[in-house]
């Protein structure tokens, strides 16, 4: 099989260096291009060089549609609305679209669905590890297991310039709790305590969102309960964790059906 030619967003960005490194690591993917915003010093200089490995001979540009000539997928870490604007774009051309963009809107979601539907090959989660997708399917089957005696709380830490709270994998956790408990997150969910708030709402679901120094991403889900409680955790170490979840996605998506996919389904998880 020909390699599948890969285009690396937001390419001067810290998950965008990491999308850089797996891709060249990684058997049967090509770097086919990398692009980033007009303003970005990157723009010009060498991908591989930038990541800190050798040349590549892929200059980091920002003309999307002449990087999505020839292109078999996109590896999307950006903001929202570049998202949006490039599904599209990916679209029209029936490209693979891996999204690990979070903070994204109700409007935002529906417009990538919209994209989906008119021929892209979406794969979007909050977030691409291994670990936080299985740590998911156990928070469902936990909240499906545990009545409402139980509290569902959910912290998570990032680093001091993450611009969106909760963090994508923080509702991602909250969503697979809500699912497991049949109830709408959207309308169940606490998401700020401060002052003679009274007491907590019984089903409720709780955030809990905390920024400082470089932590990559911690998130807990504790379920308290009478006289006991179960926390599950997940721990990020490294970026590249989420590049290679992207990569595999890029695999696994190649050749599939047009539709709009999770992580769930790139790793078979209920």
């Amino acid at each position: 099989m020909a390699d599948i030619n890969v285009v690396i967003t937001g390419a001067s960005g810290r998950m965008g260096l990491a999308c850089i490194k797996a891709v060249v690591a990684s058997e049967g993917l090509r770097l086919h291009a990398a692009i980033d915003r007009p303003d970005a010093p990157a723009i010009g200089m060498d991908a591989g060089v930038l990541a800190g490995l050798p040349p590549l001979d892929v200059a980091v540009g920002d003309n999307v549609p002449e990087a999505l000539e020839g292109a078999h997928a996109v590896i999307d870490f950006t903001a929202p609305a570049a998202t949006v604007a490039l599904a599209a774009q990916v679209a029209e051309r029936g490209i693979a679209h891996i999204i690990g963009t979070t903070g994204c809107s109700d409007a935002d979601e529906e417009a990538l669905h919209d994209a989906a539907r008119a021929g892209a090959r979406i794969v979007k989660s909050g977030n691409m590890s291994l670990g936080v997708n299985l740590l998911a399917s156990l928070v469902k089957r936990a909240a499906a297991a545990l009545g409402n005696d139980f509290d569902i709380e959910i912290i998570e830490m990032h680093h001091n310039k993450k611009v969106d709270a909760p963090s994508g994998t923080a509702l991602l956790l909250g969503e697979a709790a809500a699912a497991g408990r049949e109830i709408d997150l959207a309308t169940r969910s606490d998401r700020g305590r401060d002052g003679i708030t009274g007491p907590r709402e019984e089903g409720a679901i709780g955030f809990a969102s905390l920024r400082g120094g470089s932590v990559v991403g911690e998130h807990s889900v504790i379920f308290a309960g009478p006289s006991e409680r179960i926390e599950l955790t997940h721990k990020a170490e490294d970026r590249g964790l989420f590049a290679n979840g992207a990569v595999k996605a890029v695999l696994w998506v190649h050749g599939r059906a047009p539709g709009y996919y999770t992580m769930a389904d790139v790793l078979d998880l209920d």
